[in-house]
């Protein structure tokens, strides 16, 4: 590669300064030049912008009134420089290698919308693992039908003309719940070529218990709502809908990738996730 693409790291956040600190440790040890990548927070209204302690990295913070994190996300993405946006979350804490695994991909195609790989940081909080190994099956399923179906806001890149000419991230998601994979569907409409890096590593330290679980799993049936009706409401063709094959996979999933007990513990995880999901889809449809 003659020559490294720049990157702009758009990280939002909101009261969880311990974990934003981990996160921006973890960048300030990337494996790529620090004159070709810059560091954005965008603080969601927290009512104490965050002061970052990692001297050795140079970081611009910016705050906005609570409006969520994909308007976060546009706020910093309004600020970026970089010829690239790297997403990521302020509790998640990407590998060394991560930025050199996006500009492979980067500089292979001016259209290339990156996902890379996150693996779940907290091993022994079943209700974390369940979502991440979720996301995994997600990711498998559609990668095993021809491509992805869209990638998580927390390893996301994108060029940064695409994503402007496309409008951001629709603020209509105040939730983490569906903004990423809306905006995928638009770019991939757009033009734009979903490519999967698995070596861009970012490891998620999210804690859940079985009630934040319930409520990260409801959010997404909300945001799946909103994610139809932008669908139908651009005119994309609808789709077949998902086989019961899906569900039938999804379930079984955990027992593949699991040991011992824990097997049934995350068999039992994924079928109450789409529980769930279902819950918060039709609550907000009968509430909309």
């Amino acid at each position: 590669m003659s020559r490294l693409p720049s990157f702009s790291i758009v990280i939002p956040t909101y009261r969880r300064p311990e974990r934003l600190d981990a996160c921006l440790r973890a960048l300030a040890e990337l494996d790529y030049p620090r004159d070709r990548f810059e560091v954005i927070v965008v603080d969601d209204g927290s009512g104490a912008p965050p002061t970052p302690q990692t001297a050795s990295l140079d970081v611009t913070v910016l705050t906005q009134t609570h409006a969520g994190p994909a308007a976060a996300r546009n706020m910093g993405a309004a600020r970026a420089r970089g010829e690239y946006l790297a997403f990521t979350d302020d509790d998640c804490m990407p590998e060394a290698g991560w930025l050199r695994a996006l500009a492979v991909e980067a500089a292979a195609g001016a259209d290339h919308v990156l996902g890379g790989r996150t693996v779940n940081a907290l091993a022994d909080n079943p209700y974390s693992s369940a979502t991440q190994l979720l996301l995994d099956f997600i990711y498998e399923w559609h990668a095993a039908r021809g491509g992805a179906g869209f990638f998580a806001s927390n390893n996301l890149a994108v060029p940064a003309a695409l994503f402007r000419a496309r409008g951001g991230f629709d603020v209509g998601f105040p939730l983490a719940a569906g903004e990423d994979r809306e905006l995928c569907e638009r770019l991939r409409r757009g033009g734009g070529r979903l490519v999967y890096v698995p070596d861009a590593v970012v490891r998620h330290g999210h804690p859940l218990t079985l009630a934040r679980y319930w409520r990260q799993h409801a959010n997404y049936g909300r945001g799946a709502l909103r994610v139809h009706r932008l669908r139908a409401s651009a005119g994309a063709e609808r789709g077949a809908g998902t086989p019961l094959s899906f569900y039938a996979r999804l379930v079984a999933f955990p027992l593949s990738r699991a040991r011992g007990t824990r097997r049934l513990t995350l068999t039992a995880l994924f079928a109450l996730s789409q529980v769930a999901t279902a819950t918060g889809y039709w609550r907000e449809r009968l509430r909309v």
